[in-house]
């Protein structure tokens, strides 16, 4: 069996489905002018997050690392929008990722910067975020894996938003195993050990606001075929550490393949964080891929 590059035939057919029902229309001659464009890029965002919906559930590395692309690839993006008039701000967007491919290791970075000034010339968004992943496969079933996140919030200090994360990270390293590898069912599971480090704003007005401690990291990824039209696949993350709150996250997903030209994923969320008011927050999401 080729378990590298086997796709089900129903990842692969919502992969099909995707291009024609997702495809940006070109916009007519003074769109713009009667509000078509505005219209037409909502349209397009939608589009969007459906197709990251069912990339996301498909799980392209459930079969292992060994067709993925090689050597030193990336992106960069920057978008800038200034605004005079009636409204008159600013909003700067830099984003770019790093992927470095090679053999049985596998590794990428990736970096955002996000910087927006209000109607009065004042900072409103000032976010820094940095991730680090990486995987070392010894075998198709035991490997190592490295993970790291950082994100800053510039504007979060003592005076304005002093309970507010200003910086939170992580770095870990651990090892990961995949328990089932076969045509209809994949699943793997990893945990590590790393630092955890939090700092609020109460850090900026001399009050004890920063901890680094050790932090812990549990992950499983469970894919299951039943036929050509379902398969189901489910998502938990667990970070702990002794002070700063544990976080929990499980999304159990159902895709099914109504017809040659329908597909429709079901999907429940749930997250838990301690010590906040309302500790469990739950989302229930559709999504539907019509192709004509």
């Amino acid at each position: 069996m080729k378990k590298i590059t086997l796709l089900t035939s129903t990842a692969a057919m919502m992969a099909v489905l995707s291009v024609p029902a997702l495809a940006q229309t070109e916009r007519a001659t003074g769109a713009t002018a009667v509000g078509v464009t505005q219209i037409d890029d909502r349209i397009t965002d939608i589009e969007d997050a459906v197709r990251d919906d069912f990339d996301r559930s498909a799980d392209a590395d459930r079969f292992g690392p060994a067709d993925r692309r090689t050597g030193l690839f990336g992106t960069m993006s920057l978008s800038y929008t200034g605004r005079t008039g009636n409204t008159e701000n600013q909003d700067l967007a830099i984003a770019g990722r790093v992927n470095y491919n090679q053999g049985q290791f596998a590794q990428s970075v990736g970096v955002s910067i996000e910087y927006g000034e209000n109607d009065d010339g004042d900072r409103d968004t000032e976010e820094t975020q940095a991730i680090y992943d990486a995987q070392y496969y010894f075998n198709d079933q035991f490997y190592g894996f490295a993970l790291g996140s950082l994100k800053v919030d510039g504007l979060v200090n003592g005076t304005n938003r002093p309970d507010d994360l200003r910086r939170d990270g992580f770095l870990g390293f651990g090892p990961g195993y995949r328990i089932i590898n076969t045509q209809d069912t994949a699943w793997r599971v990893q945990a590590g050990v790393g630092i955890r480090y939090q700092q609020t704003g109460a850090a900026f007005s001399g009050d004890e606001g920063s901890v680094t401690e050790t932090g812990y990291i549990a992950s499983s990824r469970l894919y299951h075929r039943f036929n050509d039209m379902v398969f189901l696949t489910n998502d938990t993350d667990y970070l702990g550490s002794s002070d700063a709150n544990d976080r929990i996250t499980n999304e159990l997903g159902v895709n099914f393949r109504v017809s040659d030209q329908l597909a429709t994923r079901v999907s429940y969320r749930t997250e838990y964080v301690e010590n906040r008011e309302t500790r469990t927050d739950n989302r229930l999401g559709v999504a539907v891929v019509y192709g004509f």
